[in-house]
C-alpha cells in the first residue's frame, strides 16, 4: 500500500504544480509516505520523462475500482465469433508475422481439471520471447528476466466472455531512471509488439 501512496502523492503534486490547488492535501499524503515536496521533486528530476505520465495513467486505473491488478495490466475483450482456438492460434500467427517467438503454452485449465476433477473455464498462458531484447534485459538488470518471457492469458470470464491480458510494460521502461537507448527501443519494440498482437487477436484477424 506505500507503493500506491507514494505513486499518489507524486501524482498528486504534478495536479498542485499544474492547477496550484490541494496543498495541504497532498503534503499530508507526502509526510504518511515519509517524503518532501523535495524529495518528490528531486526524485523526478531523475526519472523517465516519461515517469509522471505513466505513474498518472496507473495510479487513475487504480482509482477506478481500487485494484492493483486491473491498473497493472493490459486486456482486450475477444470478439464473440472467435472461438478460443482461433484466438490463440491468432496469437501465434500474428506474433511469427513479428518476429516475436512463441516459445510455449500452458493450459491452466486442465491442471485445475486434474487436481480438482472438476471442470473449469478456460485460462491459458501463452509464453513470446524476443531473445535479443531478453538477452539485453538480462545483462541490463537481473531482476528484469522476472518479466522473461512476456505472457499473454487467454482467460474466459465467469460469464463466458473471452478475455486477453497481458502484463503492462510501461511501468518497467518508463517508471525508473532512463533506460539505455538500445535497451529502451527494444523494450518499446517489445511492448508495441504486444499489444498489436493482442488488439488483432481479439478480432480473429491473422
Amino acid at each position: 500500500m506505500r507503493f500506491i501512496v507514494n505513486i499518489l502523492a507524486i501524482v498528486g503534486l504534478i495536479t498542485i504544480i499544474g492547477i496550484g490547488v490541494g496543498y495541504s492535501k497532498i503534503n499530508g499524503m507526502l509526510l504518511e509516505a515519509g517524503m518532501s515536496i523535495n524529495d518528490v521533486k528531486n526524485l523526478m528530476s531523475e526519472l523517465d520523462p516519461k515517469a509522471m505520465e505513466t505513474y498518472a495513467d496507473f495510479a487513475k486505473k487504480f482509482m477506478e475500482n481500487k485494484d492493483p491488478g486491473d491498473a497493472m495490466v493490459w486486456k482486450f475483450p475477444v470478439d464473440e465469433d472467435v472461438s478460443v482456438e482461433d484466438v490463440k492460434d491468432s496469437l501465434k500467427s500474428l506474433a511469427t508475422d513479428r518476429n516475436f517467438l512463441f516459445v510455449g503454452e500452458s493450459p491452466f485449465y486442465k491442471q485445475v481439471e486434474a487436481v480438482t476433477g472438476n471442470p473449469y473455464r478456460h485460462v491459458s498462458f501463452l509464453s513470446f520471447c524476443d531473445v535479443g531484447v531478453g538477452v539485453q534485459m538480462a545483462d541490463y538488470n537481473d531482476a528484469y528476466t522476472a518479466f522473461m518471457p512476456c505472457r499473454i492469458s487467454v482467460v474466459e470470464d465467469k460469464q463466458g466472455k473471452l478475455w486477453l491480458y497481458s502484463m503492462n510494460l510501461d511501468l518497467m521502461i518508463y517508471g525508473g531512471k532512463e533506460l539505455p537507448p538500445k535497451l529502451k527501443a527494444g523494450a518499446i519494440k517489445v511492448r508495441d509488439t504486444i499489444v498489436a498482437i493482442m488488439e488483432s487477436a481479439s478480432h480473429g484477424e491473422f
